[in-house]
This record gives structure tokens, sequence and C-alpha cells, in this order.
């Protein structure tokens, strides 16, 4: 029998949240729900009207947009605990970006009218989550200038290291991520093409860095793969450009 999500104890859990009394945590409860989503499930589009605000439970979400020539640009990846779109309460009516589940999530979703309605009641409750929401705005903004524009080799590393921080499990002394992913999907995660993605793998496994297997990744080294800079032409896009 599935266990039942209790969205009162997800709130609990979410930082956004975190100076809010148990009372103010019920009104939340009464209309917030939980969503589970498979791998690849596409959230909201860019452009597409705002309807609610998520709040990751579990699982690893990615945030991208698409320039005018179809290629896509990775805004950030974000993990438990984690909220997004950051502009849910700002005037734009319209999603900023596109957002899409990595693997198996379980998200918290707060629509955006009884939200807005609750906070106008509360005015308590809206100063703590905007100290919260400029906090959250501005480690996003660190990210977003970590990722944009990059190249493979770049986005590739953030996506592992933030896949070891979060994911990473040690066994026999090296770091083991059970999130098992193919080869296209992986390129497809980092907004690459599978050939250039493929070019950063083996040079990651060559150098005795990262393994990519069935069951997931192996990182033999972490302070490598923060260190790694590409010596041998791995890529051949810049900014994003390639298909």
């Amino acid at each position: 029998m599935a266990r039942i999500i209790n969205t009162i104890d997800i709130l609990r859990q979410v930082p956004f949240f975190k100076d809010l009394t148990e009372n103010e945590l019920y009104e939340l409860d009464s209309f917030a729900r939980p969503r589970k989503l498979r791998k690849k499930n596409v959230i909201f589009t860019e452009g597409s009207e705002k309807e609610a605000l998520f709040f990751i439970q579990s699982g690893l979400i990615k945030t991208y947009y698409t320039d005018e020539k179809g290629h896509e640009h990775i805004v950030s990846y974000l993990k438990k605990g984690d909220m997004f779109p950051h502009t849910a309460l700002c005037d734009n009516p319209l999603y900023p970006s596109s957002a899409e589940s990595i693997m198996q999530t379980v998200l918290l979703v707060v629509p955006i009218r009884p939200l807005e309605r609750f906070l106008l009641k509360n005015t308590t409750v809206a100063f703590k989550i905007m100290r919260v929401l400029i906090e959250k705005i501005n480690e996003l903004q660190r990210e977003k200038q970590e990722l944009t524009g990059q190249d493979t080799q770049h986005r590739g590393q953030m996506f592992l290291l933030k896949l070891a921080e979060h994911y990473g499990k040690t066994k026999n002394g090296e770091l083991r991520i059970g999130i098992p992913m193919s080869h296209q999907y992986f390129a497809y995660t980092i907004g690459s093409s599978r050939e250039t993605g493929n070019r950063f793998l083996k040079k990651m496994k060559k150098e005795g860095i990262v393994d990519m297997h069935r069951s997931g990744f192996v990182i033999h080294d972490v302070e490598s793969l923060k260190h790694w800079k590409e010596t041998g032409g791995c890529s051949s896009e810049t900014n994003g450009s390639e298909k």
C-alpha cells in the first residue's frame, strides 16, 4: 500500500516556511497539495500563465529557457527544500522559464491565488516569507551566473557536483550516486548534444574522476571534479549554441 503524503510534514521541512507557527502552517495546509512526478515530467513552460508555487520534498528539478534559435539554456538545478519559481509572488503573470523533473520527484504545490489571499490576511507571515525569499533570490542569481552561457564542461561539472552534494553516498572510499541515466538523457539534462556529452564523460573516466554505470555515477575524486579544467578540446560548443 502506498504511503500517504502528509502535506503538513512537508511544510515543516520547507526552509521557505521555517519561521511560521503551527497555526500558520495548518492554514497553508488547507490549500497546499502534494504532486508526484516521473522523470522528464514538464511542470510548466516558459511564458505560460503562472498558477502555483512549488516546493521540492524529494527529487531534482532543472529550470531552463529557450533562446530565439531554439537552444536550451539551463538556469538552475533545484533539490529538496528548494522552491520555484522565485518570481511567483511578483507582478509578472507568466512563468519566466520552464521546469522539468530530472528524476522521480515529489512536490508540494501551493496555488498562487489562495497564497496571495493568505499573505494579505497575515502580514506578519508575509514579512517572514519575504526575508527568506530575498535570500533565495540572491542564491539563485549566483547559481544562474555559474550556469548561464557556460560550455558543456562547466555545466557537466556543476550538475555532477550538485548530485554528489545532495545524493551521493560514500561506499568503499568512493562517492556513489544511485540515479541511473542514459548517455542521451545526461546530455539532454546539461543542455548538450549526445556527442559532446559523451566526450565530457569519456574525459572524466579517462582521468579517473567519474564513471557512469547503469546504476548511476561513481565519483572517484570530488576535488578533482571541482577543479578539473579541459585541456583537450572536449567542448565544441560556445554559450549553449550547439545542437
